[in-house]
């Protein structure tokens, strides 16, 4: 099924502060999308909206699948993972005294994927071969690059058809964050997934990104068109390039 995500003019926040004013994004099928700011910007405010962890206080966050509308704001995040959308969370948020093995099964929660559990672990370990060798050992062991494998496995397990990915190069070192930045193009590729990623690292976003948007202090700055006109902007030269 052809579907898409849209943010219309959404405004939120956390009790008397509002982070997001007058929002409007929209993710394509098959598109992978930057959402591109430094911290503090909303960024992740508006990727929490999408999965019902934030309610928009104005505005409207919709998944439109072959014509039909369904208003993300009056459903919870459990009923958004059954339609199809997972979130890789900045921080990865794990269970650190779980094992590899136990932390990817708590991501097959959607009732679409429990069916496909087995054929699941198989698609995370060929993606990440470490994940099987240290199936067993508890997540919080791990190192910070493995952990974020992990996280994204653990979204993976739940068959989406739309992957959310807030922030996956905090905490990881250069050549990791390359590495995984390269690796969700390929899961991408892969099991034609939709994908919006929130991200401050412009130079990696931008090698996998279709188009983005450049989100400043709650509003979007700039909504490009394709990578090469979110490449050309004076906003990305100015902050992320020092031109």
């Amino acid at each position: 099924m052809a579907s898409r995500i849209v943010v219309n003019q959404v405004e939120a926040g956390y009790g008397a502060v509002r982070v997001l004013q007058g929002v409007s994004i929209r993710v394509e099928q098959g598109e992978t999308v930057a959402l591109l700011g430094t911290n503090g910007n909303g960024k992740s405010t508006l990727i929490k909206c999408i999965m019902g962890l934030v309610t928009p206080t104005a505005g409207e966050v919709y998944l439109e699948t072959d014509g039909h509308r369904v208003n993300l704001a009056e459903r919870t995040t459990e009923e958004i993972v059954e339609l199809g959308i997972a979130m890789v969370p900045e921080g990865r948020r794990l269970f650190p005294k779980l094992t590899v093995e136990e932390n990817l099964l708590l991501g097959a929660y959607r009732k679409a994927a429990r069916a496909q559990i087995t054929t699941n672990l198989r698609h995370c370990f060929d993606a990440f071969p470490v994940l099987e060798q240290r199936r067993n050992q508890l997540a919080g062991s791990m190192s910070g690059g493995e952990q974020q494998m992990l996280a994204v496995s653990r979204a993976l397990m739940s068959a989406p058809r739309i992957l959310l990915v807030d922030e996956p190069s905090v905490g990881l070192a250069p050549i990791l964050v390359s590495r995984m930045i390269e690796k969700i193009k390929e899961l991408k590729d892969r099991y034609s997934l939709t994908v919006l990623m929130a991200e401050q690292n412009f130079n990696q976003a931008v090698k996998i990104a279709d188009r983005g948007y450049i989100i400043v202090h709650g509003e979007i700055a700039f909504a490009s068109q394709s990578a090469q006109d979110l490449r050309e902007n004076e906003l990305v030269k100015k902050y992320y390039l020092g031109i």
